[in-house]
């Protein structure tokens, strides 16, 4: 910032109410224009300020369009700063004018924004009376220049405000709701704007964008986030679908760009890391970016640097466990290097041991320092009753006093929101930590609404199956794609049953425990996915088959709830469930489904 520009940031944190939003330097439409500050208010409207640090004699001359100012180099010549002020404010109006419930829907106003807009300017080093003595009021029109001595600490500040909204040329007094509020950050800011994964990085200047009757909107506070996440070792606590994934990954393009070193993006779950694998090399970063499940990694370590890997054991933990111990006692002994990258980010925190993580945090190089830990204890789904509790800084993530948390869940409708929260209420119950700890954090619904989840209860798995594929091929007939589709299952021998069925029925389908084929989540086709694997994705359209299902297995109550848990909050915007036999989670899922009358 100029000193000018500091000292009017400070002024509008000081002089303005809460209820002020106020933005400085960030692109708006296109990417190359930067207005100095853009102030909005919900009943006020929208104002675009340019700030000059200009002295009197530093202005040579100047007209309604352009100025000629003195520098060091000699005569410059540049925008009438309100010129320039006025395209910036034309720049969000014509965005504006776009969106059919931003604008008057009719009469002399018809196609226009119904909030007031305005633009002005600051001369931080010019006072009024050497303003009027110039005589420059007759390119900067007095009542839309904001002097030195009008922006001083001492400035009263209704004075200072009345001095911003005379700016404006029309005044509305029409209060906007929250909804339209987010509806103009979403077109002026499109950092913003949270769609489907499928568009993480979607490049919204070199297309259309379609703007949705529900916009799904970062609040401030991810704003914030994902423009500033700063340096050092960062946690970010955040419910199901509140956009952890997202922020990682605008977080990894925008180190891509900055980073010498790889960037080691690590998750739990294999088909979550070939999704955002996937997504890396759409955009092209994938040489520098590297997505990985952690225990690939580490058999990539052993492999890379000839430490040698455990033998062949069939029990696949058990392998995995020795394959781990091996790449902690190899840095140790520093066969494997440490400070490998530059940043490391990991998707999936909760479901990472203590030793995992003291193992990673080695791999950072100091220089950059640079660690980003994404976590939400309520999807914690590996190692059960015997989960330990855990410091951050026991394990050596230095992130006390820089975590964030995010409540708001933006993936799913407030109807599926509501029987997910009432079938997982225990589950939700804030737990009590210290700060550098974990804590459960309660879901709150972006608002957004759809058809009501459907629980149906049937005489055999063959006739849930029967009836999942049905509602597949019906959604899919009023147009929606395969791959926004996916059957959630629990065990094995109820994924072969919906296989078996799929496939009888003609419906194209990638199963995730086909070795034959990878995993593909662009390929066109239902996603036959298992409730651990699912963790991490979302789907428009979600069936979750045989709840409750009794097994052999000594199952935990609880850890089942909390898998069933992960597995509803996949879907989007509709979830069909089914189940047979009586049991406590289909009895705990009708007690849920009740909350729908009020919803």
């Amino acid at each position: 910032m100029t000193s000018g520009e500091k000292r009017l940031a400070y002024r509008l944190e000081d002089k303005l109410e809460d209820d002020y939003l106020c933005w400085y330097d960030v692109s708006i439409g296109e990417r190359t224009q930067h207005p100095d500050f853009v102030v909005f208010h919900p009943s006020r409207g929208l104002l675009v300020l340019e700030v000059k640090d200009w002295k009197l004699d530093t202005i040579h001359s100047m007209d309604k369009q352009q100025a000629a100012i003195l520098t060091n180099h000699g005569i410059k010549h540049v925008l009438n700063p309100l010129e320039q002020a006025r395209q910036y404010m034309f720049a969000i109006t014509s965005r504006l004018e776009r969106d059919p419930k931003l604008v008057f829907p009719s009469g002399s106003l018809k196609g226009k924004p119904f909030i007031s807009y305005g633009h002005g300017v600051v001369l931080s080093n010019i006072n009024r009376k050497q303003f009027d003595g110039a005589q420059l009021g007759d390119v900067l029109p007095a009542h839309l220049v904001i002097c030195q001595d009008e922006m001083t600490e001492s400035a009263d500040p209704e004075a200072f405000q009345k001095r911003l909204w005379d700016m404006f040329p029309f005044k509305f007094k029409m209060p906007l709701s929250l909804p339209q509020i987010d509806r103009i950050r979403w077109h002026m800011f499109p950092e913003v704007r949270i769609s489907s994964q499928s568009d993480l990085f979607a490049d919204t200047d070199q297309k259309t964008v379609e703007i949705p009757d529900v916009l799904r909107v970062m609040d401030l506070q991810q704003e914030q986030l994902a423009r500033s996440l700063g340096e050092g070792h960062r946690v970010i606590h955040g419910v199901a679908g509140s956009g952890k994934t997202l922020i990682l990954g605008y977080r990894a393009e925008h180190l891509a760009k900055l980073c010498h070193r790889p960037i080691l993006v690590l998750c739990y779950n294999k088909t979550l890391a070939a999704k955002l694998a996937s997504v890396m090399e759409a955009k092209g970063v994938q040489d520098k970016v590297h997505v990985v499940n952690f225990h690939a990694w580490c058999a990539r370590q052993l492999e890379a640097y000839n430490v040698g890997k455990p033998p062949h054991n069939p029990d696949l933990n058990a392998y995995f466990e020795q394959s781990v111990e091996r790449v902690i006692r190899a840095v140790d002994q520093k066969l494997i290097p440490t400070a490998q990258y530059d940043a490391v980010l990991i998707d999936e925190g909760h479901d990472f041991r203590p030793e995992w993580f003291k193992l990673v945090v080695q791999m950072i190089h100091p220089d950059t320092n640079s660690l980003l830990v994404l976590y939400d204890d309520a999807q914690s789904i590996y190692n059960g009753p015997k989960k330990l509790r855990f410091s951050f800084s026991s394990v050596g993530v230095q992130a006390k006093g820089r975590t964030t948390i995010l409540k708001l869940n933006y993936r799913n409708t407030a109807e599926i929101l509501a029987v997910a929260r009432a079938f997982a209420d225990d589950l939700l119950s804030p737990a009590d930590s210290e700060e550098d700890q974990a804590p459960t954090v309660q879901p709150m619904s972006a608002g957004r609404h759809g058809p009501k989840p459907l629980l149906i209860k049937l005489p055999s798995i063959r006739d849930e199956a029967e009836f999942l594929a049905n509602k597949l091929i019906e959604a899919n007939r009023v147009g929606t794609p395969w791959k926004d589709m996916a059957i959630i299952y629990r065990r094995y021998g109820i994924g072969e049953q919906m296989m078996e069925t799929l496939k009888r029925k003609g419906i194209p389908f990638q199963w995730q425990q086909d070795k034959k084929k990878s995993y593909s989540p662009a390929h066109d086709s239902v996603k036959l996915i298992t409730m651990h694997s699912s963790k991490g994705l979302e789907f428009p359209m979600v069936g979750i088959p045989a709840i409750g299902a009794p097994s052999k297995e000594d199952d935990d109550a609880q850890e089942e709830a909390r898998l069933l848990y992960v597995a509803m909050t996949r879907a989007t915007q509709e979830l069909v469930m089914t189940y047979g036999e009586t049991s406590l989670l289909g009895e705990k899922m009708q007690k849920a489904m009740g909350v729908l009358e009020s919803v």
